[in-house]
């Protein structure tokens, strides 16, 4: 069994997004999906549905957009006193 960084792919309600591909990039995608719906026993269908679900890993697991993430969400301490 192959081991892949996606597992079965959740049904969301979609936002709309327009994107242009390489298509080397493209016959990845279509490949990637194939294998992934034989390990899954899962229909992908589209395999323009695995890029939100990659791009959520990708992010999910980049640690220095997590570090940035988490130092742009804490309030800014003002040391002046005005």
């Amino acid at each position: 069994m192959t081991k892949l960084k996606l597992g079965r792919i959740p049904d969301e309600k979609p936002v709309k997004v327009t994107i242009e591909l390489p298509a080397a990039l493209h016959g990845d995608l279509v490949a990637y999906a194939e294998v992934l719906a034989r390990e899954t026993s899962q229909d992908i269908g589209d395999p323009l549905k695995l890029i939100a679900p990659m791009l959520a890993r990708f992010m999910n697991t980049d640690r220095g957009f997590a570090k940035a993430r988490r130092s742009q969400s804490k309030p800014q301490s003002n040391s002046r006193d005005d």
